[in-house]
C-alpha cells in the first residue's frame, strides 16, 4: 500500500503544483478586477455581501481509510467550525465530499447536511462543476449568506494542514459580518486572518499569495463589467474547488503513505521484539530439560 500510494502521490502532487498558479493569478484579478468597481454600480450576485444567517461548509475528506489522522483531522477541523457557528447564533448547512465525511455525518442527526457527493479517484473539473453548480445555487437564492471550504491543504509530502477558505461572497477586504455586526470569518481562514492591532481585532490578507499588478485606473473594458464578472465567477468557483479536491487528495496519499511506512517499521520492530521474547523461552526451556537431565544422572549415580 505504501508503494502504491508513492506511485499515485508523484501525480496527484503535479496536479496540485501545476494548478496553482493558475488559481492564484485568477483570484488576483478578480479581487482586483472587484476593488477597482467598487465605486461602480455593478450588479454581480457571487460579489454580494450581506449580513450572514446561514454559512455553507463543504468538507472534503478522503474515500478510504487507513491514511493516519487526515480524515479524522478535517472532521475535526468542520466539527470546530460549526460549534463556532453555533456559539454565534448562526444556521449553517454541510456539503460533504467523501465517502467518509458521508459515512461520520450520515450518522450525525444534530448536523444538518445539503449534500452528500461521492468522490470518484482523481478530481476532474465535471466533479468540481457539479459542487459548484450546487454552491452557485445555494448563494444565488440566498440560501446561505457565505460559503466555505473546509479541505486539508498540502504542504509535502510529510505535512499537510487542515484549513478553511472562504469561497463565497468574492470580498474586497474578507470582512464578512452576521445580522449583528460580528465578523463570522474563520480564525484560520486561509485568505484573510484574524489578528490583532493595537489591542483590537482586525483582518488582514494572506501575503502568501501572488501579488499581480494593479489594473490601470484608465483601462477600459471592452465588455460590461457585469458580463466579465459573470463569465469569470463560474471559472473562480470550479478552479477552488478543483484545487481543493486535488490538495485533499494529495495530502491523503502523502498520509497514507506515511502511515503503511510507520505500519510497516512497527511490524518489523514488532516481529523483532518477538523474535527475542520466543528466543529467550525457547532458550529458557532447553536450558531446563538439560538440567532435568543432568540432576535425572546424578540422582542414578
Amino acid at each position: 500500500m505504501k508503494l502504491v500510494a508513492a506511485a499515485k502521490v508523484r501525480r496527484a502532487q503535479e496536479a496540485v503544483i501545476n494548478g496553482r498558479p493558475f488559481t492564484e493569478a485568477l483570484v488576483e484579478l478578480l479581487y482586483t478586477i472587484n476593488e477597482s468597481l467598487q465605486c461602480e454600480d455593478v450588479d454581480c450576485p457571487l460579489t454580494v455581501i450581506r449580513p450572514v444567517k446561514k454559512v455553507a461548509l463543504v468538507v472534503i475528506t478522503g474515500d478510504r481509510g487507513l491514511c493516519g489522522s487526515f480524515n479524522s483531522a478535517v472532521i475535526k477541523k468542520a466539527e470546530s467550525r460549526i460549534s463556532n457557528l453555533k456559539g454565534l447564533g448562526l444556521d449553517y448547512t454541510v456539503i460533504s465530499v467523501g465517502k467518509k465525511g458521508n459515512s461520520y455525518f450520515s450518522r450525525k442527526d444534530d448536523v444538518s447536511v445539503e449534500r452528500f457527493v461521492e468522490g470518484v479517484g482523481f478530481p476532474t473539473a465535471k466533479e468540481a462543476q457539479m459542487i459548484a453548480d450546487d454552491v452557485f445555487s445555494l448563494f444565488v437564492t440566498e440560501e446561505v449568506d457565505k460559503v466555505e471550504l473546509v479541505y486539508t491543504k498540502f504542504v509535502s509530502l510529510v505535512k499537510s494542514d487542515p484549513v478553511i477558505r472562504t469561497l463565497l461572497p468574492l470580498s474586497v477586504r474578507g470582512e464578512v459580518f452576521d445580522v449583528n455586526g460580528n465578523c463570522v470569518d474563520a480564525v484560520e481562514d486561509e485568505l484573510f486572518m484574524l489578528t490583532t492591532k493595537e489591542g483590537k481585532l482586525a483582518v488582514e490578507r494572506d501575503k502568501v499569495r501572488v501579488e499581480g499588478g494593479p489594473i490601470s485606473p484608465l483601462m477600459q473594458f471592452e465588455q460590461d463589467p457585469v458580463q466579465i464578472l459573470d463569465a469569470m465567477m463560474p471559472l473562480y468557483l470550479n478552479s477552488q474547488i478543483l484545487r481543493a479536491l486535488q490538495e485533499s487528495l494529495a495530502s491523503e496519499l502523502a498520509a497514507r503513505m506515511n502511515a503503511m511506512s510507520n505500519a510497516t517499521d512497527n511490524a518489523v520492530e514488532l516481529k523483532k521484539n518477538l523474535s527475542i521474547v520466543y528466543n529467550r523461552e525457547r532458550q529458557a526451556k532447553i536450558t531446563g530439560e538439560i538440567l532435568e537431565i543432568v540432576a535425572g544422572a546424578e540422582a542414578l549415580t
